[in-house]
């Protein structure tokens, strides 16, 4: 099995990287950073996963071991392929895929393309015990469903309706850095420069 390549980057593309090895040339599926860090002529270093198949022999690459271990664990989810399982790992980091299991929110899942909502309910529920905690769930992240909740109330508070408060505070939630998303300060400052240039017509 090939489990890993050291080699240089002979293409790049969108969803795909070319890797010369010893002068032979792998052609990798890997995850959207991955694409954006490949540089042509660059090294690059990627932990793989070898899907045999009747008809094609396919590799995917990931920069850490832990997306490649969780990449297999996904694979085991009833209707997730491997497009679909690289798919959220473009999405989403390992600790917001563990999260998001802890949480038993599915949402994250369905904003991923190719995973409807069915899929994104078995990839929680078949998941669930088989992650290690996120590494940032501690005191910040145990009460992380009720941050965005104060966040909401504080726009309100503020004079914004509710619907577009929760809006904004989801839209901002899903780009924020994982220490941003556990502080309500942080959040909610990210959510009123969201705002700010649409107040008046986004009040009430």
């Amino acid at each position: 099995m090939i489990s890993s390549l050291h080699g240089s980057v002979l293409h790049a593309g969108a969803d795909v990287v070319e890797v010369v090895v010893g002068g032979v040339g792998f052609t990798v599926a890997v995850t959207a950073e991955v694409a954006r860090s490949a540089r042509v002529g660059e090294t690059i270093r990627l932990h793989t996963n070898l899907i045999v198949r009747e008809d094609a022999l396919s590799l995917y690459g990931f920069a850490e071991r832990a997306e490649c271990s969780l990449f297999q664990i996904l694979l085991g989810v009833t209707g997730v392929g491997p497009k679909s399982a690289l798919g959220v790992l473009s999405a989403m980091t390992v600790d917001q895929i563990a999260q998001a299991v802890a949480d038993d929110d599915d949402a994250p899942f369905r904003r991923v393309s190719g995973i409807g909502p069915k899929t994104a309910k078995l990839i929680v529920v078949q998941l669930s015990g088989k992650l290690a905690p996120p590494r940032v769930a501690s005191a910040g992240t145990a009460s992380s469903p009720a941050i965005p909740a104060q966040v909401v109330a504080a726009l309100v508070g503020l004079g914004w309706s509710e619907r577009i408060a929760a809006d904004a505070v989801e839209a901002v939630a899903a780009q924020a850095s994982d220490a941003d998303r556990t502080q309500v300060p942080a959040l909610l400052r990210l959510a009123l420069a969201q705002l700010g240039p649409a107040r008046e017509s986004a009040r009430g």
